[in-house]
């Protein structure tokens, strides 16, 4: 089963993609509640290159890695990922007025309910879009 989420983000292109793209910016926009950060992010965008999330609780009880293989990229428009656990995952950036379409599709997984999945993902993806607008 595939999910589907999606936002418009008022900024340019290069904006979005470069937020979406670099460590210190997805450390600060990665987390679907305010009692999670991500402590650590890696980025070796290009296909057959890995990226790495280290997603926590705040008050340090649990933890995960985030992480996947980049399967294809075509800047400012098209990122395909393989998560750890062969999930996969696209993003796609469209230029829409004078702003950037975000829609993300990925394998749900089988531990929770979709509607908590697409909940959790979504979250992630309304604070990129306020990270990115934030920045101007």
């Amino acid at each position: 089963m595939k999910i589907t989420i999606e936002t418009i983000i008022n900024a340019s292109m290069q904006a979005v993609w470069d937020a979406w793209n670099t460590p210190a910016d997805i450390q600060r926009w990665n987390a679907a509640s305010d009692d999670w950060h991500t402590t650590r992010s890696t980025v070796d965008l290009r296909e057959g290159g890995t990226f790495l999330s280290r997603m926590e609780a705040k008050d340090g009880s649990e933890g995960f890695d985030f992480e996947g293989t980049y399967t294809r990229i075509v800047p400012h428009s098209v990122i395909e990922y393989r998560m750890s656990d062969g999930r996969e995952v696209r993003n796609e950036f469209v230029g829409r007025g004078g702003g950037v379409a975000v829609t993300v599709t990925f394998d749900a997984e089988t531990e929770n309910p979709a509607e908590m999945q697409r909940a959790g993902w979504q979250a992630i993806l309304d604070n990129f879009r306020r990270h990115v607008e934030a920045k101007g």
